[in-house]
């Protein structure tokens, strides 16, 4: 067996691994890091945020190229599916993405191991080669574990990785399927189901819950559930279901309490679990709770001494921003640095079309604690930027305290949602009021003045909505 010494060892080379490792790699910290893929940049980028939107950029051109171009006087003829081609630029922007990985790692001095990593120990961490190739034992005088998260699972679906699978499968399903179930109506059901749906599939979407989108604003959620159904989404709200699995060439869907859904092929979309199994946690007296999660203090460091945790395994909202944001601060705090995470300004963001984006309180929220809120709202129609890109579909609405009118919370649901919102998550990150937004001078014509109009509706001087 081989082996190396490194003052910081991650496990895990994801958005909160490979961040880490290249902070601790800035910070002068001898830092190595694992990952058991032949590229490092965890789900996020190989299987997950990168390649899906990749396929909801090309998908959404395909589908304006039929049906909206016209409009603008762009005349097209026949338009055809290269679905080989499509799925080929979605691999080729995961390769450079993972390659730019590696030259960060190279240009950082952060020492890569590819190979399933687990404890041996407190301070060892062994790397067991995918293929071919000795095991390495590594001591560290630090580890960081990222090994962040995996889709989760139902018992009664039977996946077998091809008519019936997670996300993953989806990204790369061969042709496009006449009818498409999805098991689930949270983002990334809807994510994967715009894309299919756009391409060709009638689409299903089953939902447990009376409403899709849960934890988000219920007023945008139900503004998206009109638009998507609109877009030829069928959604089937309080409908559990009790089994799914392959029968020939088809596949079966059995509702409870209803008829079953024969189709081509099954999404499962409930949800992510953390990958916290076969880490060796007992070899180092780690434990997680009874839904895999681990434990951390204010300084990300669990229940063992030396041992840290950030990202998806320790639970909150599972996404790459926040566990890129934690490994950051996880990794300052190790170096005696004071660093800062603000739990209260996470935005949150759904890619379909319209786009979603949020961040702070919801209204649902604000009135569950009590807590007394202005609002103010502002329909993209308003816009004159909107109204010229032919997006006039949307809103803002700005949540401001009553009293202080310090925000609270930001949604909205259009078109660039997700790069709009940053302004607001940057305004509350500083305590800003939304006075402050208002009066804050805002380019003409942009999509921002969006954002400056519901910051003006929230003390009544909104200039033009009525």
């Amino acid at each position: 067996m081989n082996k190396a010494r490194h003052e910081l060892v991650v496990v895990g080379g994801g958005p909160a691994g490979y961040v880490a490792a290249i902070r601790a790699a800035q910070l002068g910290i001898d830092v190595a890091c694992i990952d058991e893929n032949d590229r490092f940049g965890g789900t996020c980028v190989r299987v997950g945020c990168i390649p899906s939107k990749a396929l909801l950029e090309s998908s959404h051109l395909y589908e304006q190229s039929r049906h909206d171009l016209e409009q603008h006087g762009v005349k097209l003829g026949d338009v055809t599916l290269d679905l080989d081609a499509m799925m080929a630029r979605k691999r080729k922007i995961v390769d450079t993405l993972t390659g730019g990985i590696n030259m960060l790692f190279k240009n950082q001095g952060v020492t890569p191991y590819q190979g399933r990593g687990r404890l041996r120990d407190v301070n060892s961490v062994q790397v067991t080669p995918t293929g071919d190739g000795e095991p390495t034992l590594i001591e560290a005088d630090q580890i960081l574990l990222c090994p962040g998260s995996v889709p989760a699972k139902l018992r009664s679906v039977e996946e077998d990785g091809d008519r019936i699978g997670n996300s993953t499968t989806a990204l790369s399903f061969p042709s496009v399927p006449k009818r498409l179930v999805v098991i689930g109506g949270g983002y990334i059901g809807l994510e994967l189901g715009s894309v299919w749906n756009r391409l060709g599939s009638e689409v299903i979407v089953l939902e447990a819950m009376d409403r899709i989108l849960a934890g988000l604003d219920s007023e945008l959620a139900q503004l998206a559930h009109r638009a998507f159904k609109k877009q030829g989404l069928d959604f089937r709200t309080k409908t559990f279901v009790e089994s799914a699995k392959v029968d020939g060439d088809r596949c079966v869907v059995t509702i409870k309490d209803g008829d079953s859904i024969e189709c081509d092929r099954v999404l499962l979309a409930t949800g992510r679990a953390p990958a916290t199994d076969d880490l060796g946690l007992e070899s180092a007296g780690l434990e997680t709770d009874n839904r895999g999660f681990l434990s951390v203090d204010e300084n990300y460091e669990t229940s063992v001494e030396g041992i840290y945790a950030t990202g998806d395994c320790i639970g909150g909202a599972m996404l790459a921003h926040k566990a890129m944001e934690e490994a950051v601060v996880c990794v300052e705090r190790m170096a005696g640095i004071k660093s800062h995470m603000n739990y209260d300004v996470i935005p949150a963001i759904v890619y379909t079309h319209p786009e979603i984006a949020t961040v702070g309180k919801t209204e649902d929220q604000l009135k569950d604690e009590g807590v007394e809120y202005k609002k103010g709202v502002c329909p993209y129609g308003a816009n004159g930027r909107a109204r010229t890109l032919g997006e006039a579909e949307g809103r803002v609405k700005i949540l401001a305290d009553a009293a202080t009118d310090r925000v609270l919370g930001a949604h909205i649901i259009g078109a660039r949602a997700g790069d709009m919102i940053a302004e607001v998550a940057a305004a509350m990150e500083f305590g800003a009021s939304s006075e402050d937004i208002a009066r804050t001078c805002h380019a003409h014509p942009t999509m921002s003045e969006i954002v400056h109009e519901a910051a003006l509706a929230v003390d009544d001087r909104a200039i033009h909505t009525i």
